[in-house]
């Protein structure tokens, strides 16, 4: 005799998820470093943009079909800013182009409230998916403003009567599965959001909502974050029951790519039984995962990665010679690399991009401002390989200040943050398309004022704290504070309220630059942009200024465009103003 086992019910999702887009709808440039032969090997192609991404799309969703899997395509938020065609059509180009990639949910990104609602009011409107944004409280939103938010049947926002975020519900086998929509709750210190609209604990909102969610006997629960990795890590450690979190702000790529000369970190990384799923940033690669759960909503397995959609031709560079039998080796480890694909494209998608929306971007990049003699980096962050941080950012910062002399206004510095610059500026020829698509996105009026030297010292620490972590919450590492005529030395050793150990000023007199230390009960006159002016992220102490005034006619780019113009060159070695010690016991 027998005895019948009953079928355990399957709960199979194949799951695509993008993240931090930044309206990068073109393929972009990516270089890889790789070894072959004892010879280190720098290869330049292009990857990712819509169509690429819209093509492997429907390869995913007919797998899906075959292997009895759902299918959920997600985007962690940010598709706004970042390159020329969101300054040329704002979101517009962005609504329709997801809308052709047709995802189930996108959720609340910082950068698409960066103008507050009414940017976001007209997304949605055009799109045709629901934008997620659980912690996001419109309960004390003004019935009469003109940009209202409350009540879109497109948003899925906040419940103030169970102060739980509104969810979306999709099949699953004989189940459904739940996708909460959780942004950042310190949305008013790093965007721009409406006064009467209100961002409520990430993780407490989580938990309650994941409550709520198993007393009504839905297990399978997929939190669409937009929280960045750390904080991801940190819901779900202190939020029990989440099967997964798709993540996204803190643009990181998960899986094992050294021998690309990239990142080596887990994909699907597993914290208190949550598995975490990043996509890098820029559509440069699609995440996609088969995961199958059991009836508690606990993954089993998961397996999968983020892939890299190449062009076919490639270009290799190494200090010695390059061989025709290099270029065979490294087709044959690009071919042969799980997790490279190849540039088939949505032909759909390809034609909107090159017929809408390209045409009016073509002018820019034939209009060239300057040559750059060598590659300038960009990272937010000082590093051993770069002790002074961003190449790029005392430029910036140094035509901020050249800029404000000479629209007439008497300044001692300048000071912007480092998530105002968005890209390293690669060797060659610089178009007004490169400044204004991917340098510098952002649009932002420059501001002018005076403010006690005192309170210098206090925003520079408390922004560096911040973009550090270092005994503060911080809001990002964009935060971290480069400057031109501001000489600053941080030790993060010392003791709060102490880490700036010196802090000069420079003074030029007949050609010849001096630095003299801040008097603390001195006034000082500098430019920032209007956002660091604003007080966000750690630079609250800049409200202490005596006055500040918007500059005529002068954005951040426009600073920086006039200015390279003029120079026609950045061949200079800028000195270094920025000093930074560590907290951490190891040095940089």
């Amino acid at each position: 005799m027998t005895t019948a086992h009953p079928t355990v019910a399957q709960y199979k999702l194949k799951l695509a998820h993008i993240n931090d887009t930044h309206s990068h709808f073109d393929a972009n440039r990516i270089q890889f470093t790789l070894f072959q032969q004892q010879k280190e090997l720098t290869l330049y192609s292009h990857t990712g943009g819509y169509a690429r991404i819209g093509y492997q799309l429907t390869l995913a969703r007919a797998d899906a079909v075959n292997n009895q899997q759902t299918f959920l395509f997600l985007h962690g938020g940010d598709s706004f800013q970042g390159t020329l065609y969101f300054n040329e059509f704002k979101g517009k180009a962005n609504s329709d182009l997801l809308n052709m990639l047709k995802p189930d949910a996108m959720v609340l990104g910082n950068h698409e409230i960066d103008a507050g609602n009414e940017p976001v009011l007209d997304f949605l409107n055009d799109i045709k998916f629901p934008l997620l944004a659980g912690n996001m409280d419109l309960s004390q939103e003004c019935p009469k403003k003109h940009a209202r938010l409350n009540g879109h049947p497109n948003l899925f926002d906040l419940n103030p009567q169970t102060q739980t975020a509104k969810v979306l519900l999709k099949p699953l086998g004989d189940k459904q599965v739940a996708i909460v929509g959780i942004t950042l709750d310190q949305m008013a210190e790093i965007a721009g959001p409406d006064e009467d609209i209100n961002f409520i604990n990430a993780i407490e909102t989580t938990k309650r909502t994941v409550e709520l969610l198993k007393a009504n006997g839905i297990d399978h629960i997929v939190v669409l974050s937009h929280l960045g990795l750390d904080q991801d890590k940190v819901l779900a450690k202190e939020v029990d029951h989440i099967s997964v979190i798709v993540g996204g702000h803190s643009h990181t790529l998960q899986g094992d790519f050294k021998d690309l000369g990239l990142s080596n970190m887990p994909y699907g990384e597993r914290v208190n039984g949550t598995a975490i799923l990043h996509a890098g940033k820029y559509a440069e690669t699609l995440g996609l995962a088969d995961i199958e759960f059991d009836t508690q909503g606990q993954v089993i397995s998961l397996s999968g990665g983020n892939y890299f959609m190449l062009d076919q031709q490639f270009i290799l560079q190494s200090s010695n010679d390059v061989s025709p039998e290099d270029y065979l080796d490294v087709r044959q480890v690009l071919e042969s690399h799980p997790f490279i694909l190849f540039d088939d494209e949505d032909p759909c998608i390809q034609a909107r991009i090159s017929q809408k929306y390209r045409p009016s971007l073509d002018a820019m990049n034939n209009k060239i401002l300057a040559f750059v003699p060598r590659n300038l980096i960009h990272t937010r962050l000082p590093s051993k390989a770069l002790p002074h941080g961003s190449e790029i950012a005392p430029w910036v910062s140094r035509s901020m200040y050249q800029e404000t002399l000479e629209s007439g206004i008497e300044i001692d510095f300048a000071l912007h943050n480092a998530g105002g610059v968005r890209q390293s500026l690669d060797k060659g020829e610089v178009s007004l398309a490169e400044v204004l698509g991917r340098i510098l996105p952002f649009d932002i009026p420059l501001v002018a004022y005076e403010i006690q030297g005192k309170y210098l010292f206090q925003l520079l620490e408390s922004a560096i704290n911040g973009a550090t972590n270092n005994s503060v919450i911080g809001t990002g590492a964009g935060s971290f504070p480069y400057t031109y005529g501001l000489k600053y030395f941080y030790d993060g050793k010392q003791q709060l309220g102490q880490r700036i150990i010196k802090l000069e000023i420079l003074r030029t007199n007949a050609g010849v630059n001096t630095w003299l230390d801040v008097d603390p009960n001195s006034f000082y006159k500098g430019v920032s942009s209007s956002y660091t002016a604003s007080g966000k992220e750690g630079y609250h102490a800049i409200l202490q200024a005596t006055w500040s005034k918007d500059i005529e006619g002068l954005s951040l780019p426009q600073a920086f465009t006039q200015f390279i113009s003029k120079m026609q060159t950045l061949d200079e070695t800028i000195e270094p103003q920025v000093h930074y010690t560590s907290h951490h016991l190891t040095p940089l």
